[in-house]
């Protein structure tokens, strides 16, 4: 047993604010309070976390099953830093723009607070069982939020969220288990440094049916072509705390994991069905990207670029080089936060006129010229614009993934010629979806926000207090870390463990 670790109180602080909402007190207050205190809790931890240390800092472990290698592990080195960060400054985000419902408030807030402990306890996990068990933690309360306080066919949508991301979360834990059995007898361990050590030892076979497992059930869980059709209308029939935690922190945890597990222990299997995942990317950019401009709801259409943009990470990870694993690590805190801020608005626009019909909107930021700003901001961080985060994560994903692979050489009428490999396509297959990306964006928002403005629409408010605060804050991130991107790399590279 070790010393307490500071990363404990990012998980108790939720929980015990649950608990105070639950048991009487304020729950819009209580919910702000504790967010916020999570928020200082991890700028504290940050202070004194040394970003040229590979290794696990702030580790505390408790034996839970020593004879299985099962321990409560925390930790955290540069990639779940980012990670925990992303997660407290979208759950502060997420209760500041949160709209008490009519009936059972103490029960929204409270599962929002379970959410963001399950999200963090997740990331700050070192042991993998911990990891997988806080993963499910947060997902009780996303259903509930989708089912009780949801919108539309909210019930269909969180029945159908629940049947595939269930399905995910066993497939998972059978590669999981998979992973456990695989290492040799005497060291076998949930415990990821463990793993790790003994996959470096040349102690553990790299097998193709664990990696399968993982990739299935990590794939489901991030929304992965063709597991992905749960994901559009869960997000449109959530209320709005819902899908930014959801989209933007929680659907990290897959592509988070196969980084965490599949790059360091099963890198040969991760190259073998390279030309799979490449092919389902690939589906998910431009597939689901031309999806995504068919929809005539903004809701929707956030649903669908979401799914859409994970096919990018994903060709960060198969890439499986540093420059590319570099680029899919900034693109989970820029896709994060960019969904959040573009969830948050679409709550607000709800809120305000009652529907996300493109055909019924128009003109409104003549009205509302704070939230017409603000949504042309995230528009051009989703699309990738240069000076937000997700410009440079996406450059580091192209250059790492066009790199990637051995070049392809044929004769034509007797020459040697280049041709490309299936990296160097996938990355041509992502370029275009920025192409993709930059029609919808720009086509909602001319939609929405420009044009003739209807008498329907003339009074409407503005953004004003806590959620446009917290909207203007996760924009300053984005733009902070778009123009000095070399702090996230300086984190993120000493914890990429590549084979």
């Amino acid at each position: 047993m070790s010393s307490v670790s500071p990363l404990l109180f990012l998980i108790l602080v939720p929980i015990l604010s649950a608990v105070l909402v639950m048991a009487g007190a304020n729950p819009r207050f209580t919910s702000i309070l504790g967010a916020a205190l999570n928020v200082l809790f991890f700028l504290a931890v940050a202070v004194f976390f040394n970003p040229a240390q590979a290794d696990f800092q702030f580790v505390s472990s408790f034996p839970v099953v020593p004879q299985l290698g099962i321990s409560f592990t925390l930790g955290a080195d540069g990639l779940s830093l980012i990670m925990l960060f992303l997660s407290v400054i979208v759950t502060l985000a997420a209760v500041c723009v949160a709209r008490a419902p009519l009936e059972n408030a103490r029960w929204f807030y409270a599962s929002i607070l379970l959410i963001s402990a399950g999200v963090v306890g997740a990331f700050a996990s070192v042991d993998v069982f911990f990891f997988y068990m806080f993963h499910e933690l947060a997902l009780i309360p996303t259903f509930l939020l989708i089912g009780i306080w949801g919108s539309g066919d909210r019930q269909a949508a969180a029945w159908k969220a629940t049947v595939y991301l269930a399905t995910g979360s066993f497939i998972l834990l059978l590669g999981i288990i998979g992973l456990y059995l695989i290492q040799p007898e005497g060291a076998r361990s949930f415990d990821l440094r463990q793993m790790v050590a003994n996959a470096q030892a040349g102690q553990v076979p790299d097998s193709p049916v664990v990696y399968l497992l993982l990739l299935v059930g990590f794939g489901i869980l991030v929304s992965l072509f063709p597991f992905h059709t749960w994901a559009p209308q869960a997000y449109a029939s959530a209320p709005a705390p819902a899908s930014m935690l959801h989209a933007g922190v929680l659907k990290k945890f897959g592509l988070y994991g196969l980084i965490r597990l599949a790059v360091p222990i099963l890198p040969e299997s991760v190259q073998a069905f390279a030309p799979i995942l490449l092919t389902l990317l690939a589906c998910n950019i431009l597939y689901v990207g031309y999806c995504t401009i068919a929809q005539r709801k903004l809701d929707l259409m956030l649903g669908y670029s979401s799914v859409m943009h994970m096919g990018y990470i994903f060709l960060g990870f198969v890439a499986l080089n540093q420059v590319s694993l570099t680029g899919a690590s900034l693109m989970l805190l820029s896709h994060g936060l960019t969904i959040a801020v573009l969830f948050a608005l679409c709550g607000e626009i709800r809120e305000r006129t009652g529907t996300l019909d493109f055909s019924e909107l128009g003109g409104i930021a003549r009205a509302t010229p704070k939230l017409g700003l603000a949504f042309g901001f995230a528009a051009m961080a989703s699309v990738g614009l240069p000076g937000f985060v997700g410009f440079a994560g996406e450059l580091l994903v192209f250059f790492g993934s066009f790199a990637s692979g051995e070049p392809q050489m044929g004769f034509l009428d007797g020459k040697e010629v280049f041709g490309f490999n299936g990296y160097q396509i996938a990355t041509i297959c992502a370029v275009w979806g920025i192409v993709i990306s930059a029609i919808y964006m720009l086509r909602a928002y001319r939609r929405v926000f420009m044009g003739p403005l209807s008498d329907r629409w003339s009074r409407l408010p503005d953004l004003t207090g806590l959620p446009h605060a917290a909207i203007v804050i996760l924009l300053a991130i984005m733009l902070f870390f778009g123009f000095f991107p070399q702090i996230l790399v300086n984190l993120v590279t000493p914890a990429l463990l590549l084979p």
